[in-house]
């Protein structure tokens, strides 16, 4: 059987892809890995994923990269004064368990010497799952990130909605963007491990992720 192994990315920064994928990795049983973590201070994205997905510590792959800044990763690269080499990032065996990976903001963020994250992900060849708020502008945010995945020839998984309920606009992406719906997260508070896995289970289907 093929090693089930998802890309998350975002259609920007902050639309909740890090507690997307605490949920994925806890429902499919995966291992998860952020290949660039951009910002030490507090929680990082992968302390936060271990947290709310209940994951042990052998189920974390190690960033390849620690930066200091909270930015995009070339200009924290180079606060940092480090090189991103992008020919080292090379998807991990993890022995046959299955894979979360998260990218950093959207699908246009720039990596090192021009090259973007959507490079990387035309590269990998792996399903994306597109994570898209549910927040006013999301319908042109959502649908320029799936013709740039489409131009690229990348097979998008489907689409995961994050935040209030929006039919409206979950409609049009779905139907003009002729995307697959996974479902939708809402709004958890608290957000504890225990009340983001009732809400991820309720909202979305295992079988939905399979490759």
């Amino acid at each position: 059987m093929r090693q089930q192994r998802i890309v998350v990315t975002g259609t920007d920064t902050g639309v909740g892809k890090t507690v997307f994928c605490a949920g994925l990795a806890n429902l499919l049983d995966a291992n998860y890995w952020k290949p660039i973590q951009a910002g030490l201070e507090g929680e990082t994205d992968t302390e936060v994923v271990a947290r709310l997905g209940g994951l042990a510590s052998d189920r974390i792959v190690p960033e390849l990269y620690r930066l200091r800044t909270p930015a995009s990763p070339h200009l924290s690269a180079e606060l940092d004064e480090v090189r991103i080499n992008t020919d080292t990032l090379d998807v991990p065996d993890t022995g046959g368990r299955p894979l979360v990976i998260e990218g950093a903001g959207g699908l246009m963020v720039p990596l090192s010497g021009g090259t973007l994250y959507i490079d990387i992900f035309e590269r990998w060849r792996l399903p994306v799952v597109l994570c898209a708020s549910t927040a006013l502008g999301t319908i042109n945010h959502s649908l320029l990130s799936i013709e740039a995945l489409r131009k690229r020839q990348i097979d998008i998984l489907g689409i995961a909605f994050i935040g209030e309920k929006n039919s409206e606009a979950v409609r049009a992406i779905c139907e003009i963007g002729r995307v697959r719906w996974l479902g939708r997260l809402p709004p958890i508070a608290p957000l504890l491990s225990e009340t983001l896995q009732a809400a991820f289970n309720a909202s979305f289907r295992r079988d939905d992720f399979a490759p």
